[in-house]
């Protein structure tokens, strides 16, 4: 079974047959000891450090499908190197194309997105409800902000509604989380512990749907809730929207109330609260087992992976756009 590998540490990648061979180097210059992974047990390479590697290397990487994602040094995404798209479908681009040229059929997609999301995160909060958490105020805002959901009129309404339904959302993680206070969502930079997990873990969603995205006929680059944009693949924003209470918010639930990870994992940096390596590891693993994570899905009647669940929310946008079934968000029964 394919796996996604997280390079923490800036080195070298080259081929030696059919497998990679990584060599960390450090700030001096010095090689560590190399590591050898068969590529046809890779899925993404997932790459925090610098990383030296030549064209001969990509093609490799390429023909093998594996898709590889960049990181800066503040964790933000910076951009992925994505195999040439071999699903691609005429049909499916033209007909993805004419939802997003239909201000109605788009405005349909874009609804149900931000609805699929605001349940969600209604959930997420009634989960922890149940467990004597005091979130009573933030679910009745989102009630309220969700109501409004069906009368947007334009984009525009519609992304005001779902930041409203986020921001009332957010105002819980106080209730939710021991020993950090949230504040105010920041972004850029984040300006605390709990807004750096955030930022550093919506990077990791957008990640997983994009490379779910490329695996179906889906056309990355056109999306419906956020504008499309010449150098981002906003499909993935939209579907990462739904899945974030999920694979997100769950995972820095646990991995903080759990102190797996604690204050002295992060550090200010020049007016930005930053994430240590041991806190990326730490939560790059937490947030692979939710993934790897299945329950029993309704309709198929077996289990199944949240990251395949994800690549179930492409082929059932695929079937919507071609006209073969109503869109329905996946909404969490839990």
């Amino acid at each position: 079974m394919k796996k996604s590998y997280y390079l923490f540490n800036p080195g070298r990648l080259s081929r030696k047959d059919n497998t990679l061979c990584f060599v960390p180097v450090d700030e001096q210059g010095h090689e560590g000891q190399a590591r050898y992974i068969p590529v046809e047990g890779v899925d993404n390479l997932y790459c925090f450090g610098s990383l030296d590697a030549n064209s001969a290397m990509y093609n490799f990487l390429g023909k093998n499908h594996v898709s590889v994602h960049f990181f800066d040094y503040y964790e933000h995404y910076t951009g992925s190197f994505m195999a040439k798209d071999y699903l691609l479908a005429g049909k499916m681009q033209v007909e993805q194309t004419r939802y997003y040229l239909s201000d109605k059929k788009r405005m349909v997609v874009a609804r149900t997105f931000v609805e699929g999301a605001a349940f969600n995160m209604s959930k997420n909060l009634k989960y922890y409800q149940g467990r004597g958490k005091d979130v009573a105020k933030s679910l009745g805002q989102i009630e309220n902000y969700s109501s409004l959901i069906a009368e947007a009129g334009n984009i525009a309404e519609l992304m005001g509604i779902e930041g409203n339904i986020r921001q009332a959302y957010y105002g819980a993680f106080g209730e939710i989380i021991t020993d950090f206070e949230m504040g105010t969502r920041s972004k850029q930079p984040p300006q605390n512990e709990v807004n750096a997990l955030i930022s550093f873990g919506n990077m990791m969603c957008y990640t997983v749907c994009l490379d779910q995205i490329y695996h179906t006929q889906l056309n990355p680059t056109i999306s419906f809730l956020h504008e499309p944009g010449a150098r981002r693949y906003s499909l993935a924003l939209d579907l990462s929207e739904i899945f974030k209470p999920l694979l997100v918010d769950r995972t820095i639930f646990t991995v903080l109330n759990k102190k797996q990870i604690q204050a002295n994992d992060f550090r200010q940096d020049v007016n930005r609260c930053v994430l240590k390596e041991s806190a990326k590891k730490t939560f790059v693993q937490a947030f692979e087992e939710r993934l790897k994570e299945t329950f029993k899905h309704r309709s198929l009647g077996r289990n199944v992976s949240y990251k395949h669940l994800v690549k179930l929310e492409c082929y059932k946008l695929q079937k919507h756009l071609l006209g073969i079934e109503v869109y329905k968000p996946f909404k969490m029964m839990w």
